[in-house]
């Protein structure tokens, strides 16, 4: 089998949670880390086996073995707490890939940050203002491995960018508007 990769996820608010469901259901991918600063890893644990969107996780029994360790299943995962990304300590876990979903370090600078603690590759979950960005299904092909930081877009574009790339490509869009209402984040 080859190797898994191995993600930390730095804020696990919604979307930090969601990448940690997906992970654990994948037999590619490892979560080996998770840091915020702001939870404990009791409430860790409950919001994310209660998801109030999502329903109950029941792909894995989560427990607590310690204040700085969550058990997904057998799988032991190291919390952290740590508000300055450049001191998380990715590379003790071996995580390689972080999904920065704090909503806080979204220039590429600022997420870059986890690089110094070990990691070799950052993803934002959320829109960037000089990171590039990719949507899968419309220009994930111009990603080169030499980028460190990536910015995944917003979640609407997520869902509006692959269907207006089909229209685009079959007819030619030559203006179009979007609106998203948002709540506050970061």
């Amino acid at each position: 089998m080859a190797q898994k990769t191995k993600i930390g996820i730095n804020g696990f608010g919604r979307i930090g949670r969601l990448v940690a469901r997906v992970a654990l259901q994948r037999d590619d991918v490892e979560l080996v880390a998770v840091n915020d600063p702001f939870i404990t890893t009791d409430y860790m644990a409950y919001m994310f086996k209660y998801d109030t969107v999502h329903g109950q996780f029941k792909n894995c029994e989560i427990k607590i073995k310690d204040s700085k360790t969550l058990l997904f299943g057998s799988s032991s995962v190291n919390v952290y707490g740590i508000r300055n990304p450049e001191e998380i300590p990715w590379s003790e876990s071996g995580a390689d890939f972080i999904v920065e979903s704090t909503g806080v370090f979204t220039d590429k600078d600022k997420a870059a940050a986890h690089l110094k603690g070990g990691a070799k590759k950052v993803i934002i979950s959320a829109p960037s203002k000089d990171a590039p960005m990719f949507v899968v299904g419309v220009n994930e092909k111009e990603y080169k491995s030499d980028i460190t930081v990536v910015s995944n877009a917003s979640c609407t574009t997520n869902c509006l960018a692959p269907l207006a790339k089909v229209i685009h490509d079959k007819f030619g869009i030559v203006e179009g508007l979007m609106s998203t209402v948002h709540s506050m984040t970061g």
